[in-house]
């Protein structure tokens, strides 16, 4: 995935031609498409291969399962080319490791903390450990809160140059300088865009404010 607007759309619309549509207005925009359960089960893991056209895309099926299967979901996500795919850590070292060799030379990311207020009830307590547990198995990456942008500097300095995905920016009430200033790589926004009257304009916004910050 290209690092120069340091945006990602967290693409979670259901009909499948809108969705299509959005990426493709903010595809030179955005440095990847975030592709969710709302999309995929509406549309069909088709449209991964459909929006992988238009942007780089990322899918965050939140991945959480022994290792044999989280390697199997992974290999389906591949396939069908995505370039990166969101798992959790919290099934262990072994199930992370999995994803990551069936991903190949794409990317992982495990995600560390929630970025809603929930996320504090149960990931924030291990947040740590998961960022760990993403180090030591070889992941790409890992997912923290822009909504918290104090918990971004405690992951960043476990997991050292691993890239930090932060969503939360926008609907959630995050800002992507505050998350980028706290030691973020990319910043994930949803709401704010794609449920924008002019998505493109919305995103070129935020390339602006990122840009300033």
């Amino acid at each position: 995935m290209r690092r120069r607007s340091r945006l990602i759309l967290a693409l979670d619309e259901t009909d499948p031609d809108k969705a299509l549509q959005i990426a493709e207005a903010v595809g030179d925009v955005v440095d990847g498409v975030k592709i969710n359960y709302p999309l995929a089960l509406s549309a069909g893991m088709g449209i991964v291969e459909e929006m992988s056209k238009k942007a780089s895309v990322i899918c965050d099926f939140k991945v959480a399962d022994i290792p044999n299967t989280n390697r199997l979901i992974v290999e389906q996500v591949r396939a069908k080319g995505a370039e990166g795919v969101i798992c959790h850590g919290f099934v262990g070292h072994d199930s992370v490791k999995a994803c990551a060799d069936a991903m190949g030379d794409g990317e992982v990311f495990v995600v560390t903390e929630m970025s809603h207020p929930g996320g504090m009830e149960f990931t924030q307590p291990n947040a740590e450990a998961l960022a760990r547990v993403a180090v030591e198995a070889g992941a790409t990456g890992v997912i923290a809160p822009a909504t918290r942008p104090e918990r971004i500097k405690v992951i960043r300095k476990i997991v050292g140059d691993l890239k930090i995905l932060s969503p939360g920016v926008g609907a959630q009430g995050g800002k992507a300088s505050d998350a980028l200033a706290a030691g973020a790589d990319y910043v994930i926004v949803g709401r704010a865009i794609y449920q924008a009257e002019e998505p493109r304009k919305a995103a070129e916004a935020l390339v602006e404010e990122i840009e300033n910050g």
